[in-house]
């Protein structure tokens, strides 16, 4: 832990499920001391969220919910219930010692509850507050329930997902959750912390997953921005609208053909023995220099195109099935599948760290933690006694590993 880049960062994550699970993800694989700080009831709801690892075995399902583990290695956790006195103590005794706290509730719940941002600052003017909220904390839909796909549709960016006069596309990823949500989180949460270096101050960090998700349309909505003109769902020149650059079905499944660059569709058309289409390049889907180019494709097999980009750098390349992706030698060469070992169940299989540094890397093989699991331990080391912890434990303002939590309450 101690050579990790982020190993003197302490992080008090309130969030559950996805965003703000990610964003302290990324934080805590390059070592930062992420403390979940979950309810006295059933905690973080991706615990029990399916599929599972192993037998669906009562309190053990907290820590065999596959999206849990995927989301919650190397991260410790305790429970605290907020609408208490004591527990509100114990948080803000934390966030004295604390760098950073996330949170994903509504604007306005942990005013309401007296420990949001304004009385966190007091206890530490230090304190990185990042809320990662899915419309921010102003404007008009601020107290707005959503998710991914509402935050998409809102901001443009599913209605551009899919082709000429279709439905919508749902994306395979979380764009809004992960990449408007988790990841803008992280580089906030970065660059709060990095200008806390020369000011001294802590500050908020208003993270909106509409916002972010907005901004994955940074060329689409520059080219409207600039000229006025809508862009329009499957026809622009990344999302289907030329021939040179869209997806391909093969002999045994699709394949991609990125050969936007002059010189890359040069070398598919010359050495599949059709220079007439050089000049084709930007043509659109449906015209007949569209269907000569997909007779091409479904001439072979995904296999011998692989080969035929090998030979000849014409950025084809095969749509694999999730099965095939991660055991190809593309993502175990890169680490991308890791092996953690989880108590109670063994060797587990997650994602691997998309971060790599030469000198100080992550280390994404550490276990995610029971439910409650170090309350006591992060208790003590904020300065409570054993008896204060025991008083806290009796009196429901805090609870230990499992305790009380009911797995036939699944949040799924």
């Amino acid at each position: 832990m101690s050579g990790l880049p982020l190993s003197d960062l302490r992080v008090l994550d309130l969030t559950r499920l996805l965003p703000g699970g990610f964003c302290s993800l990324l934080l805590a694989d390059l070592g930062a001391d992420v403390v979940k700080v979950e309810d006295t009831g059933m905690g973080d709801y991706v615990r029990w969220a399916p599929p599972y690892y192993g037998d669906e075995d009562q309190h053990a399902l907290g820590t065999r919910s596959a999206l849990y583990l995927s989301l919650n290695r190397g991260k410790r956790s305790i429970r605290l219930d907020l609408k208490q006195d004591a527990g509100r103590e114990a948080l803000l005794r934390l966030v004295g010692e604390a760098d950073v706290v996330l949170e994903g509730f509504r604007p306005g719940v942990l005013d309401r509850l007296g420990c949001g941002y304004d009385t966190m600052r007091e206890a530490n003017p230090r304190i990185v507050y990042c809320a990662i909220t899915g419309y921010g904390q102003t404007g008009p839909n601020t107290a707005r329930a959503g998710h991914d796909m509402n935050y998409l549709g809102l901001v443009g960016l599913l209605g551009l997902t899919g082709e000429p006069g279709g439905r919508p596309i749902q994306s395979a990823g979380q764009i809004a959750d992960i990449g408007g949500g988790g990841l803008m989180a992280a580089v906030g949460v970065l660059a709060a912390l990095r200008e806390r270096d020369r000011s001294g101050e802590g500050q908020l960090v208003d993270i909106s997953m509409a916002d972010g998700g907005l901004s994955w349309l940074a060329m689409s909505a520059a080219a409207y921005l600039c000229d006025g003109r809508v862009p329009q769902r499957g026809a622009e020149q990344l999302t289907g609208g030329f021939v040179c650059y869209s997806p391909y079905e093969a002999a045994d499944g699709w394949v991609t053909c990125g050969a936007l660059e002059p010189k890359f569709w040069q070398r598919f058309c010359e050495h599949t023995g059709h220079p007439e289409l050089v000049e084709k390049q930007f043509e659109r889907p449906g015209s007949a220099a569209w269907g000569r180019i997909a007779e091409i494709f479904r001439s072979k097999t995904r296999e011998e195109w692989r080969v035929f980009n090998d030979e000849h750098d014409a950025m084809i390349e095969p749509v694999l099935d999730l099965d095939e992706a991660l055991k190809s030698e593309l993502v175990r060469s890169r680490e991308m599948v890791v092996e953690v070992e989880q108590p109670e169940l063994g060797p587990v299989r997650l994602l691997g760290s998309p971060i790599k540094l030469s000198r100080t890397p992550a280390d994404p093989t550490r276990p995610a933690p029971a439910l409650g699991e170090d309350t006591d331990e992060v208790l003590a080391a904020a300065g409570y006694s054993p008896e204060e912890i025991a008083a806290m434990r009796e009196s429901g303002a805090a609870a230990g590993a499992n305790e009380g939590a009911n797995p036939a309450a699944r949040f799924m």
